[in-house]
């Protein structure tokens, strides 16, 4: 057993700005307002030996001020803890909250720590985090989704894929959802002409289908020979999910909004999906979704995690079927490391733990911390 034990807990909460308001479908059906900014929870775990790992959960529009909350009411918790339990030490954690559930926001405050707890066995093994999940490639596929919302004019699609595929960003993402789906399918096929039939193009609705205009929708899409169609319905609508997948050759991609193990093993017991696209975060950290990923392993489907590329790449690693990699860099700002992307792919950071470390503009953008120590 390790003598080493946790001695000092720090939470912080950050706001890190967008460039650019964001709107997607959920925005043009008037169920939320422009993105401006991604509130994110940043966990840091120091043992008595001075050993640190870092960890982080986010929040888009709401919640940022809850997930900080509960993060500091359970964080106690950890102290005088062997950091090396993590599994354990995720137990400890939920059921210190469980009176707020087993999933959403609490999970995902939880998360933020879990996260920490894996850097820091990675650090102390002296491996990346990939290499210490057990690795199956050194490189991921990746695909672009921020030159692609809806606020952005079909003409600077055109200019913005280019941008990514010069980047060496291999596939291309664009939102769809517009309460005219005609517009829709012009955009989709005015990239599709640009790029050509060869590059990987996805498109994601946000749940902002019925069922009825998902499948006429899904119907129109099949001819642009994309790799999926992501959200066509409402998250926990699997029966519908379901039928799409086995209607259309076009795959059918959902699981980012869920924010538990057990509520992506109901969504695969449906069958409603082709490619899973769990969020570590949100399901409460790497713990849970490893728990997701070697579920979809068995049922046989694919893997695209969903945005935090700088997590998602070690964890997309160690996945056994060629997944996919969102490319967001949105949250660069937050790390002082960069990921390497080559020829369609990324690269997976071999640095010890995450590979990333907390910039300067991190601490300016923190608004609260709090510490906890023995």
């Amino acid at each position: 057993m390790s003598a080493d034990r946790i001695a000092r807990v720090r939470v912080s909460s950050c706001y890190l700005p967008l460039a650019t308001p964001i709107s997607d479908a959920k925005v043009l059906t008037g169920r939320q307002k422009p993105m401006t900014e991604i509130a994110m929870l940043l966990a840091e775990i120091e043992t008595a030996d001075g050993r640190t790992g870092m960890g982080f959960s986010y929040s888009k529009r709401a919640g940022g001020p809850g997930q900080f909350a509960h993060a500091k009411e359970i964080a106690p918790a950890l102290l005088g803890e062997d950091p090396s339990d993590i599994a354990r030490l995720w137990d400890k954690l939920c059921w210190a909250g469980a009176s707020v559930g087993r999933s959403g926001l609490s999970t995902q405050a939880i998360g933020a720590f879990d996260v920490a707890l894996w850097d820091l066995k990675a650090k102390r093994a002296g491996l990346s985090l990939a290499k210490l999940l057990g690795a199956h490639r050194e490189s991921v596929r990746c695909y672009n989704t921020s030159g692609g919302f809806l606020h952005t004019p079909t003409e600077q699609l055109l200019v913005n894929a280019a941008a990514s595929r010069e980047r060496g960003i291999g596939g291309i993402k664009l939102k769809v959802g517009q309460p005219d789906g005609s517009i829709d399918v012009k955009r989709v096929e005015a990239v599709r002409k640009h790029l050509g039939d060869a590059v990987p193009l996805m498109v994601d609705a946000n749940q902002q289908w019925d069922r009825p205009t998902a499948q006429r929708m899904c119907r129109i899409f099949e001819q642009f020979n994309l790799v999926w169609i992501e959200e066509p319905l409402d998250a926990y609508d699997h029966e519908g999910h379901a039928a799409l997948a086995q209607a259309f050759d076009t795959p059918i991609a959902t699981g980012e909004m869920l924010t538990s193990a057990a509520e992506h093993g109901d969504l695969i017991r449906h069958r409603a999906a082709d490619y899973l696209m769990p969020d570590a975060p949100r399901v409460g950290g790497i713990t849970p979704f490893l728990k997701i990923a070697a579920l979809a392993e068995h049922a046989g489907l694919m893997l695209a995690p969903h945005f935090a590329m700088e997590l998602h790449i070690h964890l997309a690693a160690a996945f056994p079927r060629e997944p996919w990699v969102e490319h967001f860099e949105w949250l660069e700002p937050l790390f002082n490391e960069r990921i390497e992307i080559r020829d369609g792919r990324m690269l997976v950071p071999t640095r010890p733990g995450l590979g990333v470390t907390l910039s300067e503009q991190a601490q300016a953008w923190t608004r609260e911390r709090a510490q906890f120590a023995l």
